[in-house]
């Protein structure tokens, strides 16, 4: 998978998460990998509105559905290895100031060169476990509230 590929993975993962599960995370990593020295905030997490686009039948012309209210975060850490700024950001649904804090320092965290595969794994995966078993949750009761809609043909 490419980098920028793997990095929209993980950020969606992070979004996704709710911040007490990422609180969790963040206190389970402190053991496992090396905490960032000092992470500089460049954009302290706000709220705000953005507009989110359609299109009919999935290829139509684009309009407006309306707004969400998502929350930003930037922050900078250094490098562990050649000292050289990494900034991670936090896009989230919501008002969560803290889910976006989290999700830009784990961004930051998981570009660092220090940081392997096996390492942002071990922080990721409980994170898509809970996902996957939140989504099958609501994917089964959705299915207990299907109806089968079926045409009899009439004589002949």
């Amino acid at each position: 998978m490419e980098p920028q590929n793997v990095r929209q993975e993980w950020l969606k993962v992070l979004a996704n998460a709710s911040s007490g599960a990422l609180g969790i995370a963040w206190a389970r990593a402190a053991a496992a990998v090396r905490q960032p020295g000092s992470i500089t905030m460049l954009r302290h997490p706000e709220t705000g509105l953005a507009m989110i686009r359609a299109r009919a039948d999935g290829s139509g012309r684009p309009f407006n559905l309306g707004e969400a209210t998502i929350t930003r975060c930037v922050v900078a850490v250094t490098d562990s290895c050649d000292e050289t700024a990494i900034m991670g950001v936090g896009y989230v649904l919501g008002r969560d100031k803290r889910h976006a804090e989290f999700t830009a320092v784990f961004d930051a965290l998981f570009q660092d060169s220090s940081m392997d595969t096996v390492s942002r794994e071990t922080i990721l995966a409980p994170l898509r476990h809970t996902q996957k078993q939140t989504e099958s949750r609501q994917a089964a009761k959705t299915a207990a509230t299907r109806v089968d809609f079926f045409t009899m043909v009439r004589g002949e």
